[in-house]
């Protein structure tokens, strides 16, 4: 008796160690931490306006990079998501133009967003084909269509209600800010305490064990690419509402942040291993990061070489932290 409550009370302090090790306890004090150190250089960096813009402004990163999240965890990768939230939010805000009702213009791109993604995920389950061919080839359909459908023309004179994202829930919370967490939140516990949401780490880690365990992958993969739609559909909504007009382009770049704010989230790049709570944190960090640049009269040129840093050591850490798990 007495030797196992030694064995819980010295459990205790390594279950907290690690528990503050974690990838989401290191993003938040990093998210802090930059704050402090930018608002000491610059004051003016920690002004209630800059931090509500870096929050406000980038939300519908961190919806996508929860969808993303579960596309990497599941071994796969999506490269189209970027061009798909273009053409959600152009879609979106021409109905609204157009005079369609609110209600179709905020459902639309849901809708287009899983049965667009669910497609891919049925030609990359079932065809067999690698998920990056498939969604290298949708970005260029999607990117092509879209310049040639619209010419990149700016589409104005949007509707007042059409715009979400100004909605404050009582008057306090903004809409982006409340989707951003409630989403995170809701995809975290999924994944963590239901028995579909388990499937996607399994599938990922080691996709025969999952086979001979009775899981489908075909179908896996094809629910995670739908639900992958959904949130890139709530993305492409906070996209093009938070605007007064909207340019009938794809974002330039955006997927790699989505991608990033994935993996810099700890999601491993080799699949089964990551949580969406890491990835909103990480897509705030990279936020903050690009307006720190700008405060500290750095060019924010910089910010791709950044990213593209924080993915090699990402995966460099996560390719170590493997072979070390393999040799223990």
């Amino acid at each position: 008796m007495i030797a196992a409550t030694l064995t819980r009370t010295e459990a205790d302090p390594r279950r907290l160690l690690k528990a503050l090790a974690s990838q989401e306890v290191l993003l938040a004090i990093a998210v802090v931490g930059l704050a402090i150190a930018v608002g000491f250089y610059n004051p003016r960096f920690l002004a209630t306006r800059n931090l509500s813009d870096v929050l406000l402004g980038n939300a519908y990163i961190a919806v996508a990079a929860v969808g993303m999240s579960m596309v990497i965890i599941s071994g796969n990768i999506d490269i189209s998501v970027g061009s798909l939230i273009g053409v959600l939010a152009t879609l979106s805000g021409t109905l609204a133009v157009d005079g369609a009702p609110i209600i179709i213009t905020w459902l639309v791109p849901l809708v287009v967003g899983v049965l667009v993604m669910a497609a891919q995920g049925a030609v990359i389950a079932y065809l067999r084909i690698p998920a990056i061919v498939v969604t290298l080839g949708m970005l260029s359909i999607l990117k092509g269509g879209l310049i040639s459908a619209t010419g990149g023309k700016w589409i104005t004179d949007l509707p007042d209600g059409f715009h979400l994202a100004d909605i404050e829930l009582f008057g306090t919370v903004p809409m982006p800010v409340l989707l951003m967490i409630v989403a995170t939140i809701l995809a975290a516990l999924w994944m963590r305490h239901s028995a579909s949401g388990r499937t996607i780490y399994a599938v990922g880690g080691n996709a025969e064990a999952a086979r001979l365990c009775g899981i489908s992958q075909p179908r896996t993969t094809v629910m995670v690419f739908a639900l992958h739609g959904f949130f890139a559909g709530v993305a492409a909504l906070l996209y093009a509402t938070q605007l007064r007009v909207i340019q009938s382009t794809v974002p330039p770049n955006l997927e790699l942040t989505i991608i990033t704010a994935s993996v810099v989230g700890g999601v491993s790049i080799l699949g089964g291993v990551g949580t969406v709570i890491g990835s909103s944190l990480a897509a705030i960090l990279i936020a903050e990061i690009a307006s720190a640049l700008v405060f500290t009269d750095v060019s924010p040129y910089w910010i791709r070489a950044v990213q593209g840093s924080l993915i090699l050591i990402t995966v460099i850490a996560d390719i170590l932290r493997r072979r070390r798990m393999a040799g223990a």
